[in-house]
């Protein structure tokens, strides 16, 4: 069995039922326990904000075909842009079994706003 994560600041996301939304700040401080998976278009990922360091990368339309490379044995985080497509990718990952699986509330823009760690930013 894995090491799973309960987060302090989960709470449920208001328009996707059984989705749930952490903080940037709870994926920062459990950055170390957690998968974190970016799903957010290959521009995006190298672009002006980066991601967060350690992520994997799985754009949010290959999901289906990746799903295999999503960790099962640990909690998994969801990140895109603002929380929408991650939001989305949960709700795929719940419908195929995946539990422990979270979307960071704000996606990268509230990461950035709150000057957390990123990793990949483009230069221009």
């Amino acid at each position: 069995m894995g090491q799973y994560v309960e987060f302090a600041t989960s709470k449920p996301n208001p328009e996707m039922p059984g989705v749930h939304d952490i903080d940037p700040q709870d994926v920062w401080k459990n950055r170390g326990n957690i998968a974190i998976v970016d799903v957010r278009r290959p521009d995006e990922f190298i672009g002006e904000l980066g991601h967060i360091p350690g992520a994997q990368h799985v754009v949010l339309d290959t999901l289906p075909m990746r799903l295999a490379e999503i960790p099962k044995d640990k909690t998994v985080v969801f990140v895109c842009l603002s929380g929408g497509r991650s939001g989305r990718a949960c709700s795929f990952a719940l419908e195929q079994g995946l539990d422990h699986v979270y979307n960071m509330k704000g996606g990268m823009k509230a990461w950035t706003q709150l000057s957390l760690e990123v990793e990949g930013k483009s230069k221009y």
